[in-house]
């Protein structure tokens, strides 16, 4: 008898030390992840898809990288169709309760090689029909790391869109002629997310108009110069909108917060002046904040 209370007291002493060392993971506590997708507008006007085809994604905790078992890749999009506000569901994933900071996602992509792939997973399709297939710089066996900070709650579902933004990530290499794409997504929890919409009154004396999104006081003068080596133009916006025939324009998947909008025109999807500013536009999560900007009346410079 004397031994049997002993040896369950030694098991009660075990495994209460593996509760107390374990995470939510090892006590099974778990929550559910609703992940989206959505992308913002590419700038050049001779592109009619920029088509990616995730065949994983996996998610980083305890400093390690997991796989979504419930992921049924491979899945085939056109960024350019997930564009003002539109996402797509790429699935309700179980996962360990707690904070987290990093997803990433395996796409159907080749590295550079001497021969172009004949059909690429991942590639652009032009105005005349012709594709071109997309690269990596390098390193494609590490997926594409989308940042960004949210808690998934016991027992409950947190909504995370992950946002690619094709006008950063695709660029023509210029050593090569090739196009590569560069991992730029981030995340962004829609409940703490907002959104600007509106429209650009009397821009008929010009060609194209793009409207860009900085958080306040990030705008540098020199965002507009012409990009070193395959950067980008404004590389600090947090997303961007290329205005339609009548002038609208939506700024999607926005923290809560103040920004600066700045109004470019662009002609051929090239750039070609900044027209102006509008200063410290409120977003607030869950909200759709409604703007109408007139040409005439921009800032020369963010107040």
């Amino acid at each position: 008898m004397f031994h049997s209370i002993k040896a369950g007291l030694a098991i009660l002493l075990v495994l209460s030390l593996v509760l107390a060392c374990g995470g939510p993971s090892d006590n099974g506590e778990t929550g559910t992840l609703k992940l989206y997708l959505t992308d913002a507008p590419i700038d050049a006007d001779n592109v009619e898809g920029v088509y990616i085809t995730i065949t994983e994604i996996q998610y980083h905790w305890e400093g390690e990288w997991a796989t979504f078992e419930d992921f049924e890749g491979p899945m085939k999009f056109n960024l350019l169709e997930l564009t003002g506000g539109i996402s797509v569901l790429l699935g309700d994933f179980e996962l360990p309760a707690g904070h987290y900071t990093q997803i990433r996602f395996m796409l159907d992509i080749p590295e550079h090689g001497p021969q172009p792939p004949t059909s690429p997973g991942c590639y652009i399709l032009f105005d005349d029909d012709e594709e071109e297939p997309l690269f990596v710089p390098s390193g494609g066996e590490t997926g594409y790391k989308a940042t960004g900070a949210f808690d998934v709650p016991v027992n409950g579902t947190v909504e995370v869109t992950a946002d690619f933004d094709a006008r950063k990530a695709v660029v023509l290499a210029g050593a090569t002629g090739r196009y590569i794409l560069k991992p730029t997504i981030k995340l962004v929890v829609n409940d703490e997310a907002g959104s600007i919409r509106g429209s650009i009154t009397d821009f008929s004396d010009h060609t194209n108009i793009a409207v860009f999104a900085y958080e306040d006081g990030d705008w540098q003068d020199s965002e507009k110069d012409e990009p070193a080596g395959d950067g980008n133009r404004f590389p600090n916006a947090v997303t961007s909108y290329v205005v339609d025939d009548e002038g609208g324009f939506v700024l999607a998947f926005l923290a809560a917060g103040v920004y600066d909008l700045v109004v470019v025109e662009m002609s051929e999807g090239e750039f070609e002046q900044v027209l102006g500013f509008v200063s410290n536009v409120e977003v607030e999560s869950k909200t759709e904040t409604t703007l109408n900007i007139d040409i005439a009346t921009l800032e020369s410079a963010p107040a």
